[in-house]
């Protein structure tokens, strides 16, 4: 998500040369919503807008520094006094981009400290007699980002919990290399059975988790009934949760949208098998320098700008792994590896979705397909091309986080998955751009619509969201948040927390079968069940007879990109394009 969140930040800035993005305005305590958790009394404040309580910054782990770096999360010490939770967390280390409203010249700068892991929570109002017996849904979200990018700030949960009375829990999680890394060096001295793990991030969220169970009460949030939910890598961390063994019993429901079930062999994560340049042991010798053998003190004494400099090579930046199957934390078969065995996986409710063009937003900066009218107009070169050449890799992706799971998990038993698919493409136009083709039903776009105010991208959203799409656009966020958080409530989106909705059915692997429900606003056909099913074979062979695309070496391209994550389309591509393995 983090490119193409900075690619959407690039468009709002090109379109209409704005400013850089809002400054968060510190809020002011409030004794209504003083608290007592394990680790002291906290308060926080009253959103203006929604009259939602609201807590920012409430540490869930101690600070992962010093010997603590790249070892599992510790539970937080205790404070003395009230803790003052009214401004947001300090980011966890990552590299500025675009969205961050910074001028280019520091796009890739570090920033953040490693001392990140805090969280926020949003409620209903309630005094704290309400919320000891108020016993609401809760629902933790996992931010996107790739797993290298992103923060707390980013998500305000303030209107899904004032108007559907759910507890939203919004965690941060260590980035990139801090969060992900396999090597034995790390593993030696560690006290805990965790520190053997190599997904330190993964384990940044079981800790919330666990704080959440002991400690979300205390807001009026029900620790028996909590649901994780993300998208995009956030999404991925949530598959990631429901394989995780460490996670059994921590959470009760699961979302994933447009996530991902894939994972790293821990071998290749460290480099026993291929030693690439993004391999943990070829890492550790960029942050310590030639000759000197990889050691965890001395690693853990590194500082930061060594270990964001180990990931430039000579050929250009690499990104970290993430995700790996450790066999500790994650299975050492991988993330997939229990879909078919409800007994080796946690076996709950799963709503599992994509949307319709995921790939268009990550297309729409390709100055191969996207011209700039004036330098600053960005407009398709051939508008059936570009549509053709994003719809089969967002078909990819569905068939990969969607179906081919979905199907799998009812096929072992589990018969509590549901599937969805974003439609919503009704965004406004600037002059010669018309962000409905250009962006269409992107990746990240349902964000907005799950949380219940159209605030995503900061200038951008005056462009997308408009007064004229308004009506069709606030419909379909009324149904979404709906059936999110009925989902959390109970364990089945049904027809939505008010019962009004077309019901929304469980996924079937019965021929025919109504098993996934398509979200459009009422102008695309409103929300409604479909038969259709997503298979990489079909989406290949129906790739290489599009008319679209007018030429092989068109197709060829989709196709040879599409192989990394469908390796099963490697005789398919050999036969049909055999100057694409060359």
């Amino acid at each position: 998500m983090r490119r193409t969140l900075s690619m959407l930040a690039a468009l709002a800035l090109a379109a209409c040369a704005v400013g850089p993005a809002r400054v968060a305005v510190a809020a002011t305590a409030d004794v209504a919503t003083a608290r007592t958790v394990s680790g002291g009394g906290v308060v926080g404040y009253v959103d203006a807008t929604t009259g939602a309580h609201a807590w920012r910054a409430i540490p869930f782990a101690a600070p992962p520094v010093g010997d603590l770096r790249w070892r599992a999360p510790r539970p937080p010490a205790a404070w003395t006094g009230q803790h003052t939770a009214v401004t947001a967390a300090p980011w966890c280390p990552q590299q500025l981009s675009a969205l961050d409203g910074v001028k280019k010249e520091r796009w890739g700068e570090i920033v953040g400290q490693e001392d990140c892991l805090y969280l926020d929570v949003y409620a209903p109002p309630m005094t704290a007699q309400q919320a000891a017996g108020a016993k609401l849904p809760v629902m933790m979200w996992i931010h996107g980002g790739s797993n290298t990018w992103g923060r707390a700030e980013q998500y305000d949960g303030s209107a899904l919990a004032a108007r559907f009375k759910v507890i939203v829990v919004v965690v941060q999680y260590r980035l990139g290399a801090l969060g992900w890394m396999s090597l034995d060096a790390l593993r030696q001295g560690g006290t805990l059975p965790d520190d053997a793990s190599a997904n330190f991030g993964t384990l940044d969220h079981i800790r919330a988790l666990e704080w959440i169970a002991s400690d979300i009460g205390a807001f009026g949030g029900d620790a028996s009934r909590v649901t994780i939910f993300g998208e995009s890598a956030g999404g991925h961390n949530v598959a990631a949760l429901l394989a995780s063994p460490r996670a059994k019993g921590l959470f009760h429901r699961a979302i994933i949208q447009s996530g991902s079930f894939r994972s790293e062999p821990a071998a290749e994560a460290e480099g026993a098998t291929d030693g690439g340049p993004a391999s943990a042991t070829a890492v550790a010798r960029r942050i310590l320098g030639p000759g000197k053998p990889a050691d965890g003190p001395a690693l853990r004494a590194a500082p930061l700008s060594a270990i964001f400099d180990a990931y430039k090579t000579p050929t250009g930046r690499i990104d970290p792994l993430r995700v790996i199957a450790d066999g500790v934390t994650l299975p050492a078969a991988g993330v997939s590896s229990g879909l078919d065995s409800p007994a080796s996986w946690n076996a709950v409710p799963v709503i599992t979705g994509a949307n319709r063009d995921e790939m268009k937003l990550f297309n729409a900066l390709n100055p191969a397909l996207v011209r700039n009218i004036f330098g600053v107009m960005p407009v398709a070169r051939d508008q059936k091309a570009y549509d053709a050449i994003s719809d089969y890799p967002s078909r990819l992706w569905r068939a990969n986080a969607v179906d081919a799971p979905a199907t799998r998990m009812v096929a072992g038993g589990q018969p509590a998955v549901w599937a969805y698919r974003f439609d919503w493409d009704e965004e406004g136009r600037v002059l010669f751009t018309d962000l409905g083709k250009l962006l269409g039903a992107g990746h990240s776009l349902e964000i907005p619509f799950v949380f219940g105010h159209f605030k995503l991208l900061g200038a951008f959203d005056r462009f997308a969201f408009t007064k004229g799409n308004a009506p069709g656009r606030i419909a379909l966020s009324d149904a979404m948040m709906g059936y999110w958080v009925n989902f959390a409530a109970t364990g089945a989106p049904g027809r939505g927390v008010d019962g009004t909705l077309p019901e929304w059915k469980a996924w079937s692997n019965a021929p025919g079968a109504a098993r996934i429900m398509l979200l459009d606003s009422p102008a695309g056909g409103g929300v409604r069940m479909d038969a259709g099913q997503e298979t990489s074979t079909r989406i290949a062979a129906e790739l290489l007879a599009d008319t679209r695309l007018k030429t092989p070496a068109q197709r060829c391209m989709v196709l040879s990109r599409s192989v990394r994550d469908n390796p099963e389309l490697v005789p398919l591509l050999a036969r049909e394009c055999p100057a694409a393995g060359k």
